[in-house]
């Protein structure tokens, strides 16, 4: 007797064949769930070192990222005597140069003046009174005569008479900082105790011209003098020189390596994007480093200077050697800012996807304010349109063609070709209205009814 236990509804039997298939279907789910543990299980020591390599590379790249701005700026300006000069020659009429390159003048000159010398002009019969009278003046007549001197000194040293001997010095101030530095060059600046001089001679010979013109005839037999203002000054300097000739030889291909690597580095991560926006970052803060290491090696050279060398002058000369290195400074962290901002600002975030919707809904409400007003785009909206990608890219790579090709770019630069990258393709969007075709399409139906 059957069963009725095992007949289905209506007496059937149950469809085993579902059962198998339902079977089958989890079984074939279990495979491809181990295969895919299997595989993540594989591939997780080779994303390991992946990221390791990619981390590896990015941090080799941001270390080297300060020498490279070090190595640019000595090819450029040490290495560069053109740009050199055009640096240093602002010196000639600054203030603490001027004063301080007076009172050396000065002191030069009054070691050859000899007080009593200066009565060989008057009549043998008045000498006896004026000696007395000079013994009587003592320091009161030798300060005077120091203030008389100064006073033309400073006369020359503010004519354009100083600031000819100065540009024509610049090119042996270049070669005394370039033989610091790199043990070659020569010429009338002299190297000693670890102190780089100009020789001040042609300027004295001036002051002393100015002094017989003036009527005080005893300067003539000041005999030729050579005295050196101290321009540069650098202890150990042997250390310094292997070290700036290593810099020097790298030059242009040391940033190019950074550069290189920390882009290689962001291509082999498996987060391109989000690496890219640390990289940036880092990029930044290693090289706002160098800034902050010059501005602590200030204080510190000037504090080791010798008391006998002007500290305002010395200041001068410091912050103009290295105003193009603070500026090469600040054009990189600029644009590892500018980096990090557009790689974030392109992901999926929610805080850059905002920014996004915002910055297309402006460009929208603008587009819809001019629909309103009847401006048309013509063949130019739809041509922008279909292409408004390689458009994009297209912008991108002149902006960037232009960053590599501007000689010395400056982080106003840097801000100026990203507002005017922004500017385009907020342009190419606003014109490429995908509204205009369903205006256009709209108008045709309407004209076919009628």
């Amino acid at each position: 007797m059957p069963d009725d236990r095992s007949a289905g509804p209506g007496g059937k039997e149950p469809d085993a064949s579902g059962a198998d298939g339902e079977q089958h279907e989890l079984d074939v789910l279990r495979s491809r769930l181990d295969a895919l543990e299997a595989d993540k299980t594989a591939r997780a020591p080779h994303h390991r070192w992946r990221s390791f390599f990619s981390a590896l590379l990015i941090i080799i790249g941001c270390i080297l990222a300060p020498h490279a701005a070090f190595a640019s700026w000595a090819a450029d300006i040490v290495g560069n005597k053109d740009r050199y000069v055009d640096t240093v020659t602002p010196l000639a009429s600054d203030p603490a140069i001027q004063k301080a390159a007076a009172n050396r003048v000065t002191d030069a000159v009054m070691q050859h003046i000899d007080l009593p010398t200066l009565l060989e002009g008057v009549a043998p019969a008045d000498r006896p009174l004026a000696q007395k009278a000079l013994g009587k003046l003592g320091d009161s007549l030798e300060s005077a005569v120091r203030s008389f001197v100064h006073d033309k000194s400073e006369e020359v040293i503010a004519s354009e008479t100083f600031e000819n001997i100065w540009i024509q010095a610049n090119e042996r101030i270049h070669v005394a900082v370039e033989k610091a530095l790199t043990g070659s060059g020569g010429g009338a600046v002299k190297i000693n105790d670890n102190t780089v001089a100009v020789d001040l001679g042609p300027v004295v010979a001036q002051v002393k011209q100015r002094l017989v013109d003036a009527g005080m005839t005893v300067a003539s037999k000041i005999p030729e003098v050579h005295t050196d203002f101290t321009v540069l000054r650098v202890d150990n300097i042997g250390d310094v020189k292997t070290y700036f000739r290593v810099l020097q030889i790298a030059g242009f291909w040391l940033p190019v390596l950074s550069v290189v690597l920390i882009a290689a580095g962001v291509l082999l991560s498996r987060h391109r994007r989000r690496v890219l926006v640390t990289a940036a970052l880092a990029f930044a803060f290693a090289v706002l480093m160098l800034g902050l290491g010059l501005t602590v090696f200030r204080v510190a050279y000037l504090n080791a200077l010798p008391d006998n060398v002007s500290q305002a002058a010395a200041e001068s000369v410091y912050d103009t050697l290295t105003r193009y290195l603070r500026t090469t400074v600040r054009m990189a962290v600029t644009l590892g800012v500018v980096v990090a901002l557009a790689a974030w600002l392109s992901g999926p975030g929610r805080s850059a996807t905002f920014v996004r919707q915002s910055w297309h809904a402006g460009i929208g409400a603008v587009r819809s304010t001019a629909d309103r007003m009847g401006m048309r785009t013509g063949p130019v909206g739809p041509f922008l349109r279909r292409h408004r990608a390689w458009i994009t890219w297209i912008l991108l790579g002149l902006a960037v063609l232009t960053y590599v090709l501007w000689s010395y770019p400056t982080a106003l630069v840097v801000l100026t070709i990203t507002l005017v990258w922004l500017f385009a393709t907020a342009l190419v969007e606003f014109l490429a209205d995908s509204r205009e075709g369903e205006h256009t399409r709209v108008s045709d139906s309407m004209g076919g009814t009628g």
